[in-house]
C-alpha cells in the first residue's frame, strides 16, 4: 500500500483544521478515546456538534487564538492508501513552516474560502508549492454552505485561480467545491453541489496517481551507514545500506562514487534482508560493491550513465527559518541527505517576493521567513541535482553550528 503525503494551506480561518479534522472523522480514523477527549473540549457540545478542528489544533496557544501556529501531523488510512498529512499555518508570518510542511509532500490542498475568493495568501501559498515542486495540487473551495452553494461564485473562483495556476506554470490542478464543516464533498457526494461531477475529496486522494512522481532514470544512493560486523561467519561482509531516493540499481551495473569518482559494479543488493536482483525507488536497501574502495556515510552511488552534478559552490534558493538573520560570511553546516559539510554563505543574489515572484534588490541581511537566491561554498565537494530536476537530492538544510537548529531551508538552482 502507497503512501500519499499531502499538506493543506491557505488563509486564517479558511477551514484548514476543520477540513482535516472531518477526513479523520469520516473515515472513521479517529479513536474512541481521541473522540471523546474532543468532544469534551469542544466549544459546541451544547449543540451537540463536535469541534474537529481540534483534532490538529494540538497547541494550547492555538486553541485559545483559533489559529494554527505550528505544523501538525496526523495519519490515517483507507483501504486503498495510507496518507501522512501537513496542516501548514496561514499566518504570513509562519512562511518558514508552510515552507517545512511542503517540502516532502507529494500534493497540496489549497483552501480557499467561498465568501472571500482568491487573496494574497491564496497566491503565496500556490508559489511556495510552486517553489518547492509539487506535482498535484488540490484547490479546496470551502465553505460553500455559506454562499447558498452557489455555482456561479465556485466558478467565478475557478477562473481567478486558473490565472494564478497559468502564471506559476503549475502542472496538475483540481478544483472541487466542499463545506467541510458539513462535510458536502469530502468522503461522500453531497447532494447540496448536485451541480458539481467530479468526485469527492477522500476519492480524489485515494487515486491520485504518485508513481509517475517517482524520478527512475537518474539513479542517486546516498549511503547512510557501512555495515562490517566482522564475525567469524561474516568476516569478509561489507554492505552499503541506505534509501534508494531515486532510479533503478541492478546486479551487474556500473556504479560511480560520489563524489571520489571512483567506479565500481554492484555484485549484490538485499532489501528486507532477502538478496534480490534488483532495487528501486523509494526502498531501503543494502549495495555490495565488487571491489572494496572507501565509502563513508554521505557519499553517493550513482550510475556511470547519470552523474549529478559535483561542486562546492552553487547557488540555491533558501528560505530563512532562522530569528538570527542571514549575512554574507556567515558560516553553517550544510546536510543534503546523509552528506553533512562545513559551508560559508559567499553572496545574497537577491530576495524574492513571494507575492509576485519579483525579483528584489539584494538586501545586506535576510530576516526570518525571507526567501533570498544565495551562493554557498563548501568546505569540500558535494554531488548534487537542481530541485527541479530531482528534488530528493537537491533539497538541502543549514544548520547552526552552534545552537544546531536548521537555519534555513534550501533548493539548490
Amino acid at each position: 500500500m502507497d503512501i500519499l503525503r499531502f499538506i493543506t494551506a491557505g488563509s486564517v480561518d479558511d477551514g484548514k483544521s476543520t477540513l482535516i479534522g472531518r477526513l479523520l472523522y469520516d473515515s472513521k480514523s479517529i479513536l474512541i478515546d481521541q473522540l471523546a477527549a474532543i468532544e469534551r473540549q469542544s466549544k459546541n457540545k451544547l449543540d451537540g456538534e463536535i469541534d474537529l478542528a481540534l483534532l490538529t489544533d494540538g497547541l494550547r496557544a492555538e486553541r485559545e487564538q483559533g489559529i494554527t501556529i505550528d505544523v501538525a501531523y496526523k495519519y490515517f488510512s483507507t483501504p486503498k492508501r495510507k496518507f501522512i498529512i501537513a496542516d501548514a499555518p496561514g499566518h504570513i508570518q509562519y512562511t518558514r513552516n508552510m515552507v517545512t510542511g511542503a517540502s516532502n509532500a507529494d500534493l497540496a490542498i489549497i483552501l480557499i474560502d467561498a465568501r472571500n475568493g482568491v487573496v494574497e495568501q491564496t497566491r503565496r501559498h500556490s508559489i511556495i508549492a510552486s517553489l518547492l515542486n509539487i506535482p498535484h495540487v488540490v484547490v479546496a473551495v470551502n465553505k460553500m454552505d455559506l454562499v447558498g452553494f452557489s455555482q456561479d461564485v465556485y466558478n467565478n473562483i475557478l477562473i481567478d485561480y486558473a490565472n494564478v495556476a497559468k502564471s506559476l506554470n503549475l502542472k496538475d490542478v483540481i478544483y472541487i467545491p466542499i463545506s467541510a464543516i458539513n462535510g458536502d464533498n469530502i468522503v461522500e457526494t453531497s447532494v447540496n453541489l448536485d451541480w458539481y461531477e467530479g468526485d469527492p475529496l477522500l476519492h480524489i486522494l485515494e487515486n491520485v496517481p504518485v508513481e509517475n512522481d517517482i524520478n527512475l532514470s537518474d539513479a542517486r544512493f546516498p549511503v547512510q551507514y557501512v555495515i562490517r560486523p566482522q564475525t567469524e561467519g561474516l568476516h569478509d561482509y561489507r554492505g552499503y545500506a541506505g534509501k534508494i531516493v531515486s532510479g533503478i540499481y541492478r546486479k551487474g551495473d556500473k556504479v560511480m562514487i560520489q563524489p571520489s569518482g571512483i567506479e565500481n559494479i554492484i555484485s549484490g543488493i538485499e532489501v528486507g534482508g532477502q538478496e534480490v536482483e534488483e532495487a528501486f525507488a523509494p526502498q531501503s536497501a543494502v549495495l555490495h560493491l565488487q571491489e572494496d574502495v572507501d565509502v563513508s556515510r554521505g557519499d553517493v552511488i550513482v550510475k556511470a550513465d547519470s552523474l549529478p552534478e559535483t561542486s562546492n559552490e552553487f547557488d540555491v534558493l533558501l528560505c530563512w527559518m532562522d530569528n538570527k538573520p542571514l549575512a554574507v560570511g556567515n558560516k553553517y553546516l550544510l546536510q543534503i541527505n546523509s552528506r553533512i559539510v562545513r559551508c560559508v554563505i559567499k553572496e545574497i543574489k537577491y530576495k524574492l517576493d513571494v507575492n509576485t515572484l519579483q525579483e528584489l534588490e539584494a538586501p545586506s541581511k535576510a530576516g526570518l521567513n525571507d526567501v533570498v537566491k544565495v551562493t554557498i561554498k563548501t568546505a569540500s565537494p558535494i554531488p548534487y541535482d537542481s530541485y527541479k530536476k530531482l528534488r530528493a537530492n537537491g533539497g538541502a538544510i543549514l544548520i547552526d553550528e552552534t545552537s544546531c537548529i536548521t537555519a534555513g531551508a534550501c533548493m539548490i538552482q
